[in-house]
């Protein structure tokens, strides 16, 4: 049977929207590839309810690609103590205060152990024989695997207002748009569902649309 692709734009915390757009995307965890282009987490009320989504359906699907974006990065800082402020003007806050109301709550640590190695385990960026997925984007001129993991995560205008052939398309998400943005070069799928807008994905053998 013909193998599907999708992608999927940032979550952020927002498990109900996930939950409605995963009821209509024609996803077959033993045959497809779906690929999360990061920010699952902060500014949305159920962080910690989409990481244990995305938990099941990674134990599901080996085709299931999770990628890191910016907001994952804050996250390690907080983690490590190297920059915890960052991460909670950032929207952090309410990513602590979903694991911390969760009901097997633990006295010490709230992340669990689970929850820790799958934001250890998330990738820069994926690429298939037509597509090249990133969080945030490229920048010209420079091979996909020598690219500064900061610009990944956070490169926003210098990106989206190239014209350069990247060799692929790219689909990214972090940049939030009203609508998907498509161009000759890239489609951005952040159409910032923690603002109130919708949560997209999109099935790039189709270039179909789905939206919650």
């Amino acid at each position: 049977m013909f193998k599907k692709l999708f992608a999927i734009g940032d979550i952020h915390g927002c498990y109900d929207k996930l939950m409605t757009l995963m009821g209509k995307i024609p996803f077959r965890p033993d045959r497809d590839t779906i690929v999360f282009l990061g920010d699952y987490i902060d500014r949305g009320p159920d962080s910690f309810k989409v990481i244990s989504y995305l938990l099941t359906l990674k134990d599901q699907s080996k085709n299931a690609i999770f990628l890191k974006g910016n907001h994952e990065f804050m996250f390690d800082g907080f983690i490590n103590g190297t920059d915890r402020d960052t991460f909670l003007a950032n929207g952090g806050e309410q990513t602590l205060r979903s694991y911390l109301k969760r009901k097997d709550f633990p006295q010490s640590f709230p992340i669990p152990a689970k929850h820790l190695d799958f934001f250890r385990s998330l990738l820069p960026y994926y690429q298939t024989e037509h597509f090249i997925f990133v969080h945030a984007g490229l920048k010209e001129g420079i091979e996909l695997e020598k690219q500064d993991t900061r610009d990944l995560f956070w490169i926003r205008d210098r990106f989206i207002q190239s014209d350069f052939d990247f060799g692929k398309t790219v689909i990214f998400g972090h940049t939030p748009f009203p609508e998907p943005l498509i161009s000759h070069n890239k489609i951005g799928i952040d159409t910032g569902a923690v603002y109130g807008n919708k949560l997209t994905g999109v099935e790039l053998n189709q270039m179909m649309f789905y939206f919650s």
